[in-house]
């Protein structure tokens, strides 16, 4: 692949967090890895192993201690507040596992959410978030409220709304957590759909090898180092 392909590089990443008694407890050593333009990769690790801190440094939700993240060839490491939300907002289509819809706002409403921000026209607005409606198979939902449909269908929402902003990037942390394994499966055949036919960057996070396989790159994490970054391995048995 060519550097120009690379959409994320991170060069020798750590975090620390101070500690209410003093001092400071380091979270991630010296990550670095790239990302390049259509992978499918996945982030996997145990529960206190780094990797959610890691998908907030590559998300522009935090920043590193030390180390450089570079995001579409730019530097954005030392970026302030303000500049990263432009950077999320622009570049970067997010799915959470608890889909983080507004339950009093339409289906509609709030795919155009991200939209508003960037101070598109209402026009065109609701003409991104129907067609993304309609891509995830929810156009005659729009009017629907989040409490009235299925968790599967509101993660598909969710979705609609990362694509409405016609990200290259998708960050999807933990996307089945909340969902049955059947409605996790299709979620992840989705994401699958939208690397192979839209050439859609995805960095998923997981902390079970059945999600991760979906992906056609692990990351592995444990106690903050990197201790595997390659092809998809068969079994987690070495990991």
């Amino acid at each position: 692949m060519k550097k120009s392909d690379i959409i994320i590089s991170l060069r020798d990443i750590t975090k620390s967090f101070p500690l209410e008694i003093g001092g400071v407890q380091q979270v991630l050593f010296n990550i670095s890895f790239d990302v390049h333009a259509g992978e499918f990769v996945a982030i996997m690790g145990p529960s206190g192993s780094g990797k959610s801190t890691c998908m907030n440094i590559v998300g522009a939700l935090d920043t590193p201690s030390g180390g450089t993240y570079e995001l579409y060839g730019r530097n954005i490491t030392n970026l302030g507040p303000d500049e990263l939300a432009v950077i999320r907002n622009e570049h970067i289509g997010f799915v959470f596992q608890q889909f983080n819809l507004l339950s009093k706002r339409t289906v509609l409403d709030n795919v155009m959410l991200p939209l508003m921000y960037r101070g598109l026209p209402m026009a065109e607005r609701e003409r991104r978030a129907r067609e993304m409606l309609r891509r995830v198979g929810l156009e005659k939902f729009e009017s629907y409220l989040p409490t009235q449909l299925s968790g599967g269908m509101k993660q598909r929402v969710a979705i609609a709304r990362a694509l409405a902003g016609d990200p290259k990037l998708i960050l999807a942390d933990e996307p089945t957590g909340a969902l049955d394994s059947k409605m996790g499966n299709e979620i992840l055949k989705f994401f699958k759909q939208l690397n192979k036919e839209m050439g859609i960057t995805i960095v998923m996070i997981t902390h079970e090898f059945d999600i991760a396989k979906y992906a056609s790159r692990l990351i592995h994490i444990r106690d903050g180092h990197i201790n595997y970054d390659g092809p998809m391995p068969k079994t987690d048995r070495n990991l």
